[in-house]
Formats: C-alpha cells, sequence, structure tokens
C-alpha cells in the first residue's frame, strides 16, 4: 500500500497559495486515478481518496488540520489503513529550492517546514518519502511565513501547473520505481526564464 499526503492549509483562503502546492498534487492524482476525496472515516483526520493503480492499491490523503499540525492527521491515516512509514510519500512546498524545481528524498530534516516537523514528530521519525516541491525563496526581507501564504503570481502560475503535473508523474513512477522516481524528480527542469 502507499499513501500520498499533500500538506496543506485546509481553509479555501488558502487555496492556490504556495503553501498548498502540495495539495495540488494530491488534487491532480485523484484527477488522473478517477479516485473521489472525501470525508474519511471517523478516526482518520484526513480527507481521503482510495483505490487501485497499477495493481498497487493507494490512499490519498489531505490532513483536516493547519500545516502546522499536520503529524496526527498523517498518523491517523497510516493506523487506520494500517500503512508503514515506508509506504508513506508526503508532498510538500519548499522554499529553499529553486522556483519549479522537484526533489525527492527518503531522509533528511525539515528544513524548516513546520508541516514536515509535525509529521517528523508524531511518527518519531524523519525516515519517510518526501517529494519537495520548490517555490522559491521570498523576495527582499520578506518573512518566509508570510510569503509561503501568498498565491503565487499570475506570471508563475503556467509553470506551477506544469510542476503540479510533474510532480504528479513523479509519484506515479514512484509506486512502482523508487530510484526511476529519484531520478525523474531530479531531471525535471523549468524555463530559464524562471531560473
Amino acid at each position: 500500500m502507499h499513501v500520498v499526503v499533500g500538506l496543506h492549509n485546509p481553509e479555501s483562503a488558502y487555496a492556490g497559495t504556495r503553501h498548498n502546492v502540495g495539495a495540488e498534487v494530491v488534487d491532480e492524482l485523484a484527477r488522473r486515478w478517477d479516485f473521489s476525496i472525501k470525508r474519511g472515516p471517523m478516526r482518520v483526520r484526513a480527507m481521503v481518496g482510495r483505490g487501485s493503480v497499477g495493481g498497487e492499491s493507494v490512499i490519498l490523503a489531505l490532513p483536516n488540520a493547519n500545516m502546522n499540525l499536520s503529524g496526527p492527521p498523517v498518523a491517523s491515516v497510516l493506523k487506520y489503513f494500517k500503512a508503514d512509514i515506508g509506504d508513506l510519500i508526503v508532498c510538500h512546498d519548499d522554499i529553499d529550492l529553486p522556483f519549479a524545481k522537484l526533489r525527492l528524498a527518503g531522509t533528511g530534516g525539515a528544513g524548516g517546514h513546520n508541516g514536515v516537523k509535525s509529521v517528523a514528530s508524531v511518527l518519531g521519525t524523519n525516515e519517510f518519502w518526501r517529494l519537495k516541491i520548490g517555490v522559491g525563496r521570498p523576495p527582499g526581507r520578506m518573512d518566509p511565513a508570510t510569503y509561503v501564504l501568498k498565491p503565487f503570481a499570475k506570471a508563475e502560475r503556467s509553470e506551477i501547473d506544469l510542476l503540479v503535473h510533474d510532480a504528479a508523474d513523479v509519484v506515479e513512477r514512484f509506486l512502482t520505481d523508487q530510484a526511476g522516481a529519484i531520478q525523474m524528480a531530479g531531471e525535471r527542469r523549468p524555463p530559464d526564464s524562471v531560473l
């Protein structure tokens, strides 16, 4: 079984923001796999969709908690569906990764990302897969917390739509070929205009 989680702030006011790009990847996967994401079972603190992809059982999840409290909902999904931490891949924004770049990693620190920090704290380990989605550094002296809660600029949106599509491709590859998915993520190149 694979569990794909998109970290986000669930309130509609945060739709389209940098912090919610991980959830956009989960939404794209639900669309292409024809999974219906809806309220999970009572003990699951997330919206979930489930099904089979190429013979692989997959759970898609969007936590029912603000980003900084993502850990308990992620743990509830793993516990309810009896999934191992090794089955988990967390999709999230990353300000330390250049805009429109991807990185797939199976270990490492939270890099200042409070959602990832919460997941690691509750699970008791940093040893889980995460698909990092580069949203770039804040301009000037803007507070990173303010930056990630802002929507993408109009000029960025078309590239982000392509990035979300490519990130979903990486997750699909991950289901059967982790090494290939790592390579695919690393090869993702944004256009010169946003480098």
